[in-house]
């Protein structure tokens, strides 16, 4: 046959068939919502929360509604961990899923006991299934009923919220826009917007401060406002609220108390870089904040206290990947969150093709405490010749795990003894991640060196955003370093090779009784040479500070 009968069989096209009941249904669902190409995961997340999976039909049929190519929106949808995509003739999961986190502090919890005892308790009607971090770390064990969180997880406790169908999460206390306003909150916002603040003078302080970027790069604040205010118009901001890091979760901390503190620091950045639109990628597991910022969001755009730029909220799907300022662009996008080649920076080409100011959420939870107070208050704290302050996201083996707000500068020791209520009993401190899964392991006996940027480089780690593991004499280094890279291999976009093999290999590698440290070290040069971002390029740090510094488990 030739190329255009082949694909003809009784007058129609090879391919899957349009059903009618899935188009009406996701039309049902869509309603006049855009169908933009950059709504796709939007548009997934009303499918897969109302059916609790995506089906092939449902697939083919928001294709059509969309005008994407099939494959298009199936490589989307299948990308992401929190996207349940059924294939023809293959039964969908169950209506409720339990997701227990088996991330590093979680697993020192007793998170593998517990997902084996869950599976037996819940039964079929139940699918309970591992989940990366979900940012709860202090909250060991944790456990996802539905969409609502469980904190110190227990059976019992995780039956109780499946039998109550308690599902949804709840929202706790926090200040809300009209309690901020009477607070004095949004003045110094209605004071640039109304011409009584210079932008050079926001500049010049917020560079003075010295605050930087706290994702975990570090980029100075000031000078990344005053780099984009130089890029051609219109210019964009993209707000990373995908704290993925295990170990990490201060945003949270912070969303779930004082929400309106971020958004304030938004739109004076907005205003002092001349943005235009405001994008906030909030992870999928967050869904209390989620519900927080909807909220708030309506409340302050509905009585604004001065003009606002456009701000639109987007939700994640379970992407670690997202995280990274490139990957969240794509996935804001509608695509599959995976790391564009630099250059170009998005600083000159971001998002959707436009100059974007990306930062961090406690980033900009920091403005107005700066410009009320001053460039000095900020700078004035720190210890051990650093400044500035610094949220702790501190877990493991401590009395009171938390985020701990202390100097930059402080030592683990000192952030241990004095915020976090010391080791827990019968626990000796052996070990410590100082910048959560990517920023290496030391030793206890390397616990006097200050944490903060750029003084963790030379010991081979990093601060990155500050999370910070406590492990004890009942850890093993080793163990720590293999559920690392586990999550690492899980959570590689699989766009470049060094990562996607090397992550896997390096994991085997790791589960031998003795390693092959030789082979170990080649394997992570590569990884951090060639890959094509921080995700394969931080990934050999835990093998090489085991290898470096705890040499006598894996001999």
């Amino acid at each position: 046959m030739n190329g255009v009968s082949a694909n003809i069989k009784r007058g129609k096209l090879k391919g899957r068939a349009l059903d009618a009941t899935a188009l009406a249904e996701v039309r049902a669902l869509l309603g006049d919502e855009p169908r933009r190409r950059d709504l796709l995961i939007e548009h997934l997340h009303k499918i897969q929360d109302r059916y609790a999976h995506i089906s092939a039909a449902h697939i083919v049929a928001l294709a059509r509604e969309m005008k994407l190519a099939t494959a298009e929106v199936f490589e989307v949808a299948t990308f992401y961990h929190h996207f349940d995509v059924v294939k023809e003739g293959d039964s969908h999961p169950p209506a409720l899923t339990v997701r227990v986190c088996d991330s590093l502090s979680c697993e020192l919890a007793g998170a593998q006991p517990l997902l084996a005892k869950l599976k037996a308790a819940l039964g079929p009607k139940v699918r309970v299934i591992p989940a990366p971090c979900i940012g709860r770390c202090e909250q060991a064990p944790a456990a996802v009923v539905g969409q609502n969180p469980v904190a110190q997880a227990t059976v019992d406790k995780v039956k109780a919220q499946v039998a109550a169908n308690k599902t949804r999460c709840a929202v706790g206390k926090y200040t809300g826009y009209d309690e901020y306003r009477k607070r004095g909150g949004y003045r110094i916002a209605v004071e640039c917007l109304a011409g009584k603040r210079d932008a050079e003078d926001i500049l010049k302080t917020m560079e003075d401060a010295g605050l930087r970027g706290l994702g975990g790069a570090g980029f100075p604040a000031g000078r990344k406002w005053r780099i984009l205010r130089g890029e051609r118009r219109p210019r964009l901001l993209a707000i990373n609220i995908d704290e993925g890091e295990p170990g990490t979760f201060k945003d949270r901390y912070y969303l779930e108390r004082d929400p309106h503190r971020f958004l304030e620091g938004m739109v004076i950045a907005a205003w002092t870089a001349q943005i235009s639109e405001v994008y906030i990628y909030l992870r999928d597991e967050y869904a209390g904040c989620r519900a927080i910022l909807e909220r708030e969001l309506a409340a302050l755009q509905k009585n604004p206290p001065c003009p606002l730029p456009p701000i639109y909220l987007r939700r994640g799907a379970g992407a670690y990947i997202c995280g990274e300022e490139s990957a969240m662009i794509e996935s804001i996008e509608g695509k599959r969150g995976m790391p564009r080649l630099r250059p170009p920076y998005v600083a000159q080409v971001g998002l959707f093709g436009y100059p974007t100011l990306e930062h961090n959420m406690e980033t900009l939870h920091w403005v107005r405490d700066i410009l009320e107070q001053g460039a000095s208050w900020f700078a004035g704290h720190g210890r051990h010749g650093r400044k500035g302050l610094r949220s702790f996201s501190v877990s493991g083996r401590v009395r009171k795990p938390g985020v701990h707000l202390a100097p930059a500068g402080i030592t683990v020791k000192e952030l241990i003894d004095e915020y976090c209520g010391g080791m827990l009993p019968g626990h000796k401190f052996y070990a410590y991640l100082p910048g959560g899964a990517s920023g290496g392991i030391l030793p206890a006996a390397m616990g006097d060196i200050p944490l903060d940027f750029d003084t963790l480089q030379p010991y081979d780690c990093f601060i990155g955003s500050a999370a910070v593991i406590i492990l004890s004499d009942h850890d093993k280094a080793s163990a720590a370093a293999r559920n690392l890279m586990k999550f690492f291999a899980d959570e590689s976009c699989g766009q470049c090779t060094p990562c996607r093999v090397g992550t896997a290999k390096a994991l085997t590698l790791m589960q031998a009784p003795k390693w092959s440290k030789d082979l170990l070290e080649e394997l992570s040069g590569a990884m951090a040479d060639a890959s094509i971002c921080g995700l394969g390029q931080a990934a050999p740090n835990p093998i090489r500070c085991v290898a470096k510094h705890f040499g006598h488990e894996i001999e």
